[in-house]
């Protein structure tokens, strides 16, 4: 607390000074007195408890005035408030569903696994704006650019390899991406494109891609996803859906120049755990720019203390009309 007049403090020397002039008049014992012959039964009765509170309107008028001095004075108590402006980052996560992605060396497969580890991803991110885009044999936009949480991970949850051809188009994978974000103000933009295997389909070359991504200033992260070696595979057989070992084939470099080219960085998962923390990764490089502006908040306090102060005025009124009549 601080006083925006503190030099009216002084006048706190009146009400002092009428309390030295009140003890005065009280020690010194002039009141107006009576004379008699014998002070015996006044001095065997002693104080009573009405000449005591005879001093009681004094003291509260004194506390009165001193209260108001003080609210005068114009106390005030301040605090620091931070105001915080995030500037969130346009982010596309670029997903392969071709039906490799059904493959079991994740659990309880890559597509579901890399689907929940993303929705964890988006909801560890409230200030960014995301969207999803879809590729196999061919790609398209399974939610643009929102800050709609909730929509965001329904869109994500309906994903599946059967949505369109299959294939693996990486490089149409990325180009819709970047077209999604192309026009966006963000100040960082990134695109994160997993995928499980080699590029062979699609119009647009990854390596185009790549380089209409950097000359929009978008930096792509890619994953790739799949064990080492083998992993197993559901497979269609006359005798029904069957499981077997199937070679493990992802065009690692690729994914490494698409991502040098752009400003990112290529990652390779081989299980849930190691998906899981390659996107705590990136969800630590890429933060939101927040700027802080603090700046002090004043409270009023005069109001307490000009209260205080009627409510003494009061009790000095009611005290002096309900007790002091009383006393002879």
């Amino acid at each position: 607390m601080f006083f925006e007049y503190p030099k009216l403090l002084w006048l706190l020397l009146v009400p002092f000074l009428l309390v030295l002039r009140y003890l005065y008049i009280e020690i010194a014992d002039r009141r107006p007195h009576l004379r008699v012959s014998k002070a015996t039964p006044w001095k065997a009765g002693g104080r009573s408890a009405l000449d005591i509170v005879r001093h009681l309107p004094f003291l509260l008028r004194i506390a009165a005035l001193s209260l108001l001095v003080v609210a005068i004075a114009r106390p005030r108590s301040s605090r620091k408030v931070e105001r915080i402006d995030t500037e969130g980052i346009d982010i596309v996560l670029a997903m392969d569903v071709s039906t490799s992605m059904l493959a079991r060396d994740f659990t309880p497969d890559r597509i579901s696994a890399a689907k929940d580890i993303a929705i964890e991803f988006i909801s560890q991110r409230p200030s960014d704006r995301m969207g999803i885009v879809v590729f196999a044999g061919e790609s398209y936009t399974q939610c643009p650019l929102t800050t709609d949480r909730a929509t965001l991970i329904n869109l994500m949850k309906e994903i599946s390899t059967d949505l369109i051809e299959d294939g693996t188009a990486i490089g149409n994978g990325l180009a819709t991406a970047v077209a999604r974000m192309k026009d966006s103000d963000a100040k960082s933009r990134v695109v994160i494109l997993l995928t499980d295997g080699v590029n062979n389909s699609g119009e647009v070359s990854p390596e185009t891609a790549a380089e209409i991504a950097k000359t929009y200033g978008i930096r792509v992260y890619t994953i790739g996803v799949g064990a080492n070696g083998e992993a197993p595979y559901p497979v269609i057989t006359p005798w029904g859906m069957q499981v077997q070992n199937m070679k493990v084939e992802i065009d690692e470099k690729l994914l490494n120049n698409i991502a040098s080219a752009t400003g990112g960085r290529y990652f390779r998962a081989t299980d849930n755990t190691k998906l899981s923390e390659i996107y705590s990764e990136i969800n630590k490089m890429e933060k939101a720019r927040t700027t802080v502006d603090s700046f002090p908040v004043y409270k009023e306090l005069f109001l307490g203390y000009a209260l205080a102060a009627l409510v003494c005025l009061l009790l000095e009124m009611l005290i002096k009309v309900l007790v002091l009549r009383r006393l002879p």
